[in-house]
């Protein structure tokens, strides 16, 4: 074999090596959710980062107010956001957890309902290091009850690092606020 032919060849493995990591590691994520391994789970996902994502998605869709409201309104917006921010923040710490997700995910009503029924709706690179992923939520329909995931390709491994909740739950999430 010439010197070119091996040169292609091996960038042609890594390049196929690198497009299929992202979907190995989805793979292991659903299989530990599914075989309760919140051990794998904390080495898949950035939990700091996807807490802090959440907690911004949940301040936004209870302080959100139109313009003509956050004029008329002047310094309140911010006040109640950072006091959203802070029941939020407790909540979500204590509910976005690799434990809390392998409880939920065993709980009756999961256990019912998930793998079978969840499926990924899409999933593709945004860019050579992150990678979207939109999962629909059992008995849901439509773009607007997708949990949307992203990784990223960071320390050499592709870790999830934001999700976007349906507005189903950012909706129940905001009742108890």
């Amino acid at each position: 074999m010439t010197l070119r032919r091996w040169v292609f060849s091996a960038v042609a493995g890594a390049a196929v090596i690198y497009a299929a990591y992202p979907y190995v590691t989805l793979y292991r994520l659903a299989n530990a959710v599914s075989t309760g391994d919140a051990e794998t789970l904390s080495t898949l996902v950035a939990w700091e980062s996807v807490r802090e994502g959440v907690k911004e998605d949940i301040c936004d869709a209870v302080t959100e107010v139109s313009t003509e409201e956050a004029n008329r309104e002047g310094a309140l917006r911010p006040f109640g956001y950072s006091f959203v921010r802070g029941v939020a923040g407790n909540l979500v710490d204590a509910n976005i957890t690799p434990e809390a997700l392998v409880s939920s995910a065993r709980s009756p009503q999961m256990t019912t309902v998930s793998h079978p029924h969840m499926r990924v709706n899409w999933a593709f690179f945004d860019s050579p290091r992150r990678f979207d992923i939109a999962v629909g939520m059992p008995g849901e329909t439509g773009p607007d009850s997708e949990l949307r995931v992203q990784m990223a390709f960071q320390h050499g491994k592709w870790m999830v690092t934001r999700a976007w909740l349906p507005s189903r739950l950012l909706m129940a999430a905001n009742s108890r606020t």
